[in-house]
């Protein structure tokens, strides 16, 4: 029999963490989470628990751990597409469909009472964050902050009566091999007449990252699931970035002195961690900071970028884009930056997905959102 728990205590909340390495340990792409990273994740301390009420669970089939999942409620989502919207997220379990079942059956339920008809995910514990499940790219190891899986989740989740939403794509390109065609060059050479591309100024850094925030808040407010960043949620990711990030790797693009785009390059962290396996002490700290600050890493991810809504759809937004991206491949190249990911990118978003294809990056990754009527839950629960 496979029973379900609710996370509720200390141990169950390490056999949640814990779970993915046992059930990873022979996937070659795979890269152990740092362990304190993703138990703060699952805390007060994650800033986004201030507007989203969740629940994790774990599945346990012989006394052992065989899946988990969370199910959450976030009130700004809430407020933005209506009060009956629920998410799920942090779905991993063993290829057996009854354990998918019976974690999918308690999320469900648990949503349900909160008075959720539809349900969208996974999300980790919002669309800010991880999100997606991985379709296609298994063969490659995930960069920093995006989620990896098993091939059999999809059709797992299709089962349970999850379908389609939105697809998200990860972007890859090697850095000598960016190539602008003569009719872009010339087209960004127009452009940055007018446009002014600066370094984020350290000295007012929180005041800098509030204006990050309103920038991605304006030019992401009509994407599929959008929920937009709280001042806080910016404010505590300001302060991991100014530790992970150099100051050459954050860009702001101004027209008249006003910023109207931006750009931040991460170093690869999971590139940093791979042969840690999640542990920073005693030594792990030592040397994740000797690889990010020492000895450097070679890949790179942009996990933030935005362009104000009033630019987007003119004809110099995607050029003002490009401008950002080669800021960043001078800074790349002088840390011997070998590759980026671009991610990620709405399957929607013909204009960005035409203007990386035309520069040499190629999509290398798909990530699935899937969605699910739960009213049919509910007839069944009054019958």
């Amino acid at each position: 029999m496979i029973q379900v728990e609710k996370v509720t205590s200390k141990q169950e909340m390490k056999d949640f963490l814990a779970f993915t390495s046992s059930l990873y340990q022979s996937d070659s792409s795979w890269i152990e989470p740092l362990y304190l990273e993703r138990k703060e994740h699952f805390s007060e301390k994650n800033p986004a628990t201030e507007h989203i009420e969740w629940q994790a669970w774990i599945a346990k089939k012989a006394g052992k751990v065989v899946g988990r999942i969370t199910a959450q409620i976030d009130i700004l989502h809430r407020e933005r597409y209506g009060t009956d919207t629920g998410h799920f997220g942090t779905i991993d379990a063993i290829d057996d469909p009854e354990v998918f079942s019976a974690l999918f059956a308690a999320a469900e339920a648990w949503l349900t009472s909160k008075g959720a008809l539809k349900i969208t995910g996974p999300f980790g514990l919002n669309i800010n964050q991880e999100s997606g499940l991985l379709i296609e790219g298994f063969d490659t190891p995930p960069s920093t902050m995006m989620p990896h899986g098993k091939p059999y989740y999809a059709a797992a989740m299709e089962k349970q009566g999850y379908s389609k939403g939105i697809d998200l794509l990860a972007y890859w390109m090697r850095i000598d091999e960016v190539h602008f065609s003569p009719s872009l060059t010339r087209l960004m050479a127009q452009v940055s007449k007018n446009v002014t591309i600066r370094r984020l100024d350290r000295k007012k850094f929180n005041e800098e990252m509030q204006v990050l925030r309103q920038i991605f808040n304006s030019g992401w407010q009509h994407n599929w699931g959008f929920v937009p960043f709280t001042e806080n949620e910016f404010a505590i990711m300001g302060d991991q970035l100014k530790f992970l990030v150099p100051d050459d790797m954050i860009y702001i693009a101004e027209v008249d002195g006003n910023p109207i785009a931006f750009i931040v390059g991460m170093p690869n962290i999971n590139e940093a961690i791979a042969d840690i396996n999640g542990k920073v002490l005693p030594f792990g700290w030592a040397k994740l900071l000797w690889r990010l600050k020492v000895s450097g890493v070679h890949t790179t991810r942009v996990p933030l970028m935005g362009v104000r809504e009033e630019y987007q759809f003119s004809r110099t937004g995607p050029v003002i884009a490009l401008l950002l991206i080669e800021a960043l491949r001078a800074a790349f190249a002088r840390r011997k930056i070998e590759a980026l990911e671009m991610s990620w990118i709405l399957e929607s978003n013909v204009g960005m997905r035409k203007i990386l294809a035309r520069i040499g990056a190629i999509s290398y990754k798909r990530y699935r959102l899937y969605e699910k009527d739960l009213t049919a839950n509910k007839a069944s629960n009054i019958e």
